[in-house]
């Protein structure tokens, strides 16, 4: 571990995985002062896992140059790390990345903005940079498959429906994609990591993404960044899944009313690193090790104890990710 923080190498390239416990001298002497020390804290110390941030891509081009110490300052906290991808590659690089790390896992699957060519704005963080174009992916069963079979893989996404930035031609192939990555997961039997996004002033993303789940999904899991109102909320419950808020709730009341009723063993934290930093880093790139301020701001609003919401949300990872 400590070897790998000094150097990180692609997926593409031959690198040696290093654990808590092993670590080779010769390449430990070439680490920064500060890195070498946080990582021996680590292997001394070895944190236990009090967070769990159900939703993060630092496997993404945004950490190319700190991504081992983003990761360690993360472990160092005590968060525990699911790194999701959004399409092949990028779901190759999160399994890449769990694999040099305790406590650290992956989430493989294709996004539906990446079914389809479309253009995104230079406001947003991606697999190419600053701004990225996707290429229309095509599933690959069985190549998603042979990821799949990892065991620190631990759930299949994210996956789902996304009509807010796509032209209404690419509905078809959201849908037929989706329903791949449910079989995919059944055939598994690892659960879903939803991406599900209404389009402008409408919210038939959820409702046809449930009607899907209703009819080919035999397992369950998570909507993350769920955005729908209560009314969308309860059906997802109801259904099993549960609901993951992220840094937004620090600094917005919108979702207050769906978090304060959801069930808090019902309830996922995530960060959505490097995307929606939580108050007090607002403006800076989000990671992992902002997580507790998002537990903190779910407790305020559910008025309860920050512990108690702390172990249950860790439980509830636990339970719907079986990670330990």
């Amino acid at each position: 571990m400590i070897a790998t923080a000094c150097r990180y190498e692609t997926p593409s390239r031959k690198m040696t995985r290093m654990r808590p416990g092993k670590y080779s001298g010769s390449r430990v002497m070439g680490c920064p002062p500060a890195l070498l020390l946080l990582y021996l804290d680590l292997l001394l110390y070895n944190p236990p896992m009090k967070y769990f941030d159900a939703h993060t891509h630092v496997q993404f081009a945004a950490y190319d140059v700190d991504r081992a110490e983003t990761v360690a300052r993360a472990l160092e906290a005590g968060v525990g790390m699911n790194v999701v991808g959004t399409q092949i590659d990028t779901s190759r690089a999160a399994l890449a990345v769990a694999q040099q790390y305790d406590g650290v896992w992956a989430t493989i699957g294709l996004h539906p903005v990446h079914t389809s060519k479309s253009y995104h704005d230079t406001k947003e963080l991606g697999e190419g940079g600053q701004e990225f174009t996707s290429r229309g992916e095509v599933f690959d069963f069985a190549a998603y498959e042979a990821l799949g079979r990892d065991p620190k893989v631990i759930a299949i996404g994210e996956c789902g429906l996304d009509y807010y930035r796509v032209d209404e031609s690419t509905k078809a192939i959201q849908v037929e994609t989706f329903v791949q990555q449910i079989e995919l997961a059944n055939a598994l039997g690892k659960p879903l990591m939803l991406h599900i996004r209404n389009g402008v002033g409408e919210a038939n993303a959820y409702l046809n993404a449930l009607e899907l789940i209703k009819s080919h999904a035999k397992v369950q899991g998570d909507v993350h960044f769920f955005a729908g109102d209560w009314e969308i909320a309860q059906k997802f419950l109801d259904s099993g899944f549960t609901l993951s808020f992220t840094g937004v709730v620090t600094f917005t009341h919108d979702y207050d009313e769906v978090v304060r009723n959801t069930p808090l063993d019902m309830i996922l934290s995530e960060t959505d690193a490097p995307y929606i930093t939580p108050v007090p880093y607002r403006g800076k790139r989000n990671e992992s090790a902002y997580i507790p301020h998002i537990v903190e701001a779910i407790a305020r609003i559910k008025s309860e104890d920050i512990e108690t919401v702390r172990t249950q949300l860790l439980e509830n990872a636990r339970r719907v990710f079986g990670v330990t």
